[in-house]
C-alpha cells in the first residue's frame, strides 16, 4: 500500500491523476466528536493500493476532488457518516456504492475489518478503536494515523466488486438498490428531534413539553457555540430534569455530574426553557389512543417469530429484514391483508414481497 499527503491544492490534480481509472474508494475522518457541526478533518480516495489523503483543513477549494469523482463510482463503507462532510466541503458524489448495506443483505459482518478480511483476506490496523478516538484535527497527522486512513480506502472498489458479484449470484441486487436509496434519504436527513431522546416515550405528557423546551434550547446554544450537546447536558440528564424540575438554575447544575462549568454558562438560558415548558400544553404520546391488548401483544410476538424464522432462512439479521419496532405500527393499522400489514409497517418493496404471507398469517393466528 502507498498513499500520498496533500496539503497544498496546487498539487491536488496531478496526485489524483496518479490514482487507477474506475471506481475510488473514499472515506471521511472527522473532527466533530465535541462538536455540533460535523466536519471533514481529513478525506481518502484510493483504489488499487493506493491512496491520496487530502487535508481540507489547509485546501479551502477542493473542486477538483469534486471534478475527479464526478461521473466516478464512489464506494463508501456506512456512507451516512460521510456524504455530510463532504457536502460541507463541497464535494458532493454523483453515484456511490455502500459496502455497509451489501454486507448487511448478504448476511456478512457489516464491520469494515471483518468483512475485508472475510471477502478479501485484507487485515486492516488492528487497534481500529484507537484511531476512531484520535484527534484528526490535530496537526501534523503521524505516519501511523495516516497509514490507518489509506487502509480504509486503498481496497474498498475491491471489495465493492465482490459484494456486487455476491448480490448478483443470490438475486438481491434488487435488495441492495432498494436498501441503498432509503439509506441516501436517510443521509440526506440531518434533521434532530427531541422526541429522539431515549426515554422521552416514558415521560408524563406536561414532562414531554419540558422535554421539548430544554432539547430546544439546548440545540440552540450547541450550534451557536459548536459544541457536542451531549457536552453542554446529557440526554440522560435532560430526561431527568423534565421528568423531576428543579427550583432553580443551581438546582439544574447540580443535576449533571460532569462538565459542569459549561452548564453553569447556560444555565439560566436553559432554566428559562424549561419553565416555559411547564406553562406549555402538556404533549401526548404519538401513537394510536387504544391501549395494547393482551391478543396485540401475542400478535407482535407470533410476528416477531415469523419474521426470525424468514430471516434465519436467508441467512441474515432478523432486523434487517424488518425492524422489529415497526410491527406495532402494522398491528395498530388494523390491517386488512397482508400487503397493508407491510404498508402500515412502512416496508420496502422487497421486505414486502418476503413478509406479507408470513406475517398476515401471524397476526391473524387462530382465526386464520
Amino acid at each position: 500500500m502507498s498513499f500520498t499527503l496533500v496539503d497544498d491544492a496546487d498539487h491536488l490534480s496531478s496526485a489524483l491523476d496518479d490514482l487507477p481509472d474506475g471506481p475510488w474508494g473514499v472515506d471521511v475522518e472527522r473532527g466533530d466528536s465535541l462538536r455540533y457541526h460535523r466536519r471533514a478533518a481529513l478525506i481518502q480516495v484510493g483504489a488499487d493500493g493506493r491512496a491520496v489523503l487530502i487535508d481540507p483543513l489547509a485546501i479551502d477549494d477542493l473542486s477538483a476532488l469534486n471534478a475527479a469523482i464526478a461521473g466516478r463510482l464512489c464506494i463508501l463503507h456506512a456512507l451516512t457518516n460521510d456524504l455530510a462532510p463532504l457536502a460541507k466541503v463541497g464535494v458532493a458524489p454523483e453515484e456511490v456504492a455502500d459496502t455497509s448495506v451489501a454486507a448487511a443483505l448478504l448476511g456478512l459482518p457489516t464491520g469494515l475489518a471483518p468483512l475485508m478480511e472475510e471477502i478479501l483476506g485484507v487485515e486492516l490496523a488492528p487497534d481500529k478503536e484507537r484511531f476512531q478516538r484520535a484527534d484528526w484535527e490535530h496537526r501534523p497527522l503521524s505516519d501511523e494515523m495516516l497509514a490507518y486512513a489509506a487502509g480504509d480506502v486503498t481496497e474498498l472498489p475491491a471489495l465493492w466488486t465482490a459484494l456486487a458479484d455476491r448480490l448478483e449470484e443470490a438475486g438481491r441486487m434488487p435488495w441492495y438498490q432498494q436498501e441503498l436509496a432509503a439509506t441516501l434519504e436517510t443521509a440526506a436527513d440531518e434533521s434532530r428531534s427531541w422526541r429522539d431522546v431515549r426515554g422521552t416515550g416514558r415521560l408524563r405528557p406536561q414532562a414531554r413539553a419540558i422535554l421539548r423546551r430544554l432539547w430546544l434550547a439546548r440545540e440552540e446554544i450547541a450550534a451557536t457555540q459548536d459544541v457536542a450537546p451531549n457536552r453542554i447536558l446529557h440526554d440522560k440528564v435532560l430526561v431527568d430534569l423534565a421528568a423531576h424540575p428543579p427550583e432553580t438554575p443551581d438546582g439544574l447544575v447540580k443535576r449533571s455530574d460532569r462538565r459542569r462549568g459549561v452548564l453553569r454558562r447556560n444555565a439560566e438560558r436553559l432554566f428559562t426553557a424549561l419553565s416555559a415548558g411547564a406553562e406549555d400544553d402538556p404533549i401526548e404520546r404519538e401513537g394510536p389512543s387504544r391501549r395494547w391488548r393482551d391478543e396485540d401483544r401475542a400478535a407482535q410476538d407470533r410476528m416477531r417469530r415469523a419474521r426470525s424464522a424468514v430471516a434465519d432462512e436467508l441467512g441474515i439479521d432478523p432486523g434487517v429484514l424488518c425492524p422489529g419496532r415497526v410491527l406495532w405500527s402494522a398491528i395498530a393499522a388494523e390491517p386488512a391483508d397482508g400487503r397493508e400489514l407491510c404498508a402500515a409497517a412502512g416496508l420496502r418493496p422487497w421486505q414486502t414481497e418476503l413478509l406479507a404471507e408470513p406475517l398476515w398469517e401471524a397476526y391473524v393466528g387462530d382465526d386464520a
